[in-house]
């Protein structure tokens, strides 16, 4: 799948995410569902910088800014602060996804 629409669609229609997608895909997928723990449980397991932004996110969702940035700084990434949490997702799709 490489079509955020399609993806969009599926987390809006199905009850979990294709077991062929990576573990990024499948996190932000369970990210958007609302299901932070399952979410963070697949994130944490990815020990890449794609899977520490993915991290960093969540614990933004999550309101601790301060892990968040920890993980920024492991994936590389600018500690995001002012973009809205729902562009930030949309970007890490779009990453991913690509």
């Amino acid at each position: 799948m490489n079509d955020i629409d399609d993806f969009i669609s599926h987390i809006e229609n199905e009850d979990g995410p294709s077991s062929e997608w990576s573990g990024l895909i499948q996190a932000l997928w369970w990210a958007k569902k609302g299901n932070w723990e399952k979410s963070h449980n697949i994130a944490q397991e990815i020990e890449s910088e794609g899977g520490s932004w993915v991290h960093a996110y969540l614990h933004r969702v999550e309101g601790d800014l301060g892990n968040a940035a920890y993980w920024y700084r492991r994936a590389h990434k600018p500690v995001k602060q002012r973009e809205s949490l729902d562009d930030e997702w949309l970007e890490l799709v779009k990453d991913f996804l690509s």
